[in-house]
């Protein structure tokens, strides 16, 4: 059946116009990430609200200094995997246009992918609490304040109790706009507002969710593919492959 699917899939991408992918933590647990909200992930042993929210960063500002600090050095022992590299593939043969992502470790544009919009910022990108200005990750690493006001530093994403990249998110509708294909990649839509971009493009085209398990927003999809992110886009590529 899933062989059937992907072939299905391979089709919508050979006849889309316009195709966008939405990528989640899937993506990136298949790179050796830990998943925030699965079972096993990293929210069963540490409290988001304590470690990655606004509120920390204000009031517990070391230790949410550490438990950052313990992501950045996790992406050391991780790397883009074949459904990156898939994708910024699709992108070169112009069967891509755009990947909206809530992930934030890069991984997308270290395989190669061009236009990304990181709908939830990015781990390695360190900027200043209080000015917003951009500065380096070593500063971070030693605890030093920000060289121009003296600020907190901080990771670049987006925390409990903040919204999203208005730039960023504004970039992702209008691709969605203009999109005839969207394909949802290793995510259980749970998080606002992200959640509500297969309702917003509903009636806009073509609709593939690729996860490893069912989420409750499946009857949105006109095709629901359940396994690897990695291993079904590189199926679907080999299929690709000899049709064009």
């Amino acid at each position: 059946m899933e062989e059937e699917e992907i072939k299905q899939l391979a089709k919508l991408i050979k006849n889309s116009a316009y195709s966008v992918v939405l990528t989640g933590a899937g993506m990136s647990t298949e790179s050796g990430l830990l998943e925030f909200r699965s079972s096993e992930g990293m929210w069963k042993e540490y409290d988001p609200h304590i470690l990655a929210s606004r509120e920390a960063l204000e009031n517990n500002y070391p230790e949410f200094r550490s438990f950052y600090l313990w992501r950045i050095e996790a992406l050391k022992k991780a790397a883009p995997h074949k459904g990156h590299q898939v994708l910024s593939h699709w992108e070169k043969k112009g069967l891509l246009q755009a990947v909206l992502t809530q992930n934030v470790d890069g991984f997308h544009q270290e395989a190669g992918s061009r236009e990304v919009m990181e709908l939830h910022g990015n781990l390695r990108k360190i900027i200043c609490a209080d000015c917003s200005c951009q500065s380096d990750l070593e500063l971070f690493k030693q605890g030093l304040s920000c060289p121009k006001c003296s600020g907190f530093l901080r990771p670049g994403v987006v925390l409990f109790g903040e919204g999203l990249p208005a730039k960023n998110w504004e970039r992702a509708l209008d691709h969605l706009e203009r999109a005839d294909l969207l394909i949802v990649i290793g995510t259980s839509l749970e998080v606002t507002p992200v959640n509500q971009i297969p309702q917003f493009f509903k009636d806009k085209g073509a609709q593939v969710l690729i996860n490893k398990n069912p989420t409750p927003f499946n009857n949105l999809f006109d095709l629901f593919i359940q396994g690897s992110c990695g291993e079904i886009l590189h199926q679907t590529d080999e299929i690709l492959g000899k049709t064009i």
